[in-house]
């Protein structure tokens, strides 16, 4: 009995997905044939006509009904591009969304040689600057130790194990002395938005990491408390927020008594980052 191709199982699985009602069904079942075959998902086409083992077509029917039930495709082969690199995700961090590089712009924008990265999950934030930035070294704190094992993982993959240390605390408690550039992707859904979170985002991402189980600024007012002082003169905090959240989080870093603060918009034109600066000597 002959084997069914990739193009007929492939098939097979974006009819599925659409009954369930998976949003781009077509692109996720490429994405996921393409790992289960071992192939970079731009070179799939290539294999498509022909057949797949019957191990492979064991294992991607697996997954695609994992899929079905809105388990995220990141969940599903381990992985999230962020930033041209690859970052191991599980259910214990946030997967790495693409606005967030707005953030990673902004903090490029001037050098520095040392970072301290709050609620790091994945360490996505703080290894991508440290990747962009030979010579500087960083931290990554969590209050969750599950998220700590994963950073260090995507530590050890990127070779940055020697540069990056990731400590299992919350926000900067142990921290000491004073750095030039802190960052952070706090949990900023406020109580109220949580239902309206998809199924991938709200069943199967930690909500430590979403919200505060309050009005989403819980976290912005912590840091504008406890940052400015960890920040060497002319140091940068650079926050990513909500996009309703600007002008607020603006106002904290002002009463905390940083100077220059401004918003950043992202691609669509909503409030995306906040930085403010330290007073320069």
């Amino acid at each position: 009995m002959s084997r069914p191709t990739g193009s007929v199982v492939l098939a097979q699985a974006v009819r599925q997905l659409n009954d369930a009602g998976v949003p781009d069904a077509p692109r996720d079942a490429r994405r996921i044939l393409a790992h289960v075959c071992g192939v970079e998902a731009g070179r799939l086409t290539l294999i498509l006509p022909d057949p797949v083992t019957e191990d492979q077509e064991a294992r991607f029917a697996a997954l695609i009904l994992r899929r079905a039930a809105r388990e995220p495709v990141s969940h599903l082969i381990g992985r999230r591009a962020f930033y041209g690199r690859d970052f191991k995700v599980n259910r214990h961090v946030l997967d790495p969304r693409p606005e967030t590089e707005i953030l990673i712009e902004v903090a490029l924008q001037e050098p520095f040689h040392g970072v301290i990265d709050l609620g790091t999950g994945s360490g996505c934030i703080l290894l991508t600057l440290l990747a962009e930035m030979p010579d500087a070294q960083g931290v990554g704190t969590d209050i969750s130790k599950d998220a700590c094992l994963v950073a260090e993982d995507n530590a050890d993959a990127l070779g940055l194990s020697e540069r990056a240390v990731i400590l299992n605390t919350s926000w900067l408690n142990g921290i000491e002395g004073q750095i030039d550039l802190i960052v952070s992707n706090p949990p900023y859904i406020s109580a109220d938005e949580m239902d309206g979170l998809s199924p991938e985002v709200l069943d199967y991402e930690p909500h430590l990491a979403l919200t505060d189980n309050a009005d989403g600024l819980t976290c912005y007012r912590e840091i504008a408390r406890t940052a400015p002082q960890h920040l060497a003169p002319g140091g940068r905090l650079i926050v990513e927020i909500g996009p309703s959240q600007g002008a607020e989080v603006a106002g904290l870093f002002r009463a905390a008594g940083l100077t220059g603060v401004r918003i950043v918009s992202d691609l669509d034109g909503r409030d995306r980052v906040v930085i403010g600066c330290q007073t320069a000597d």
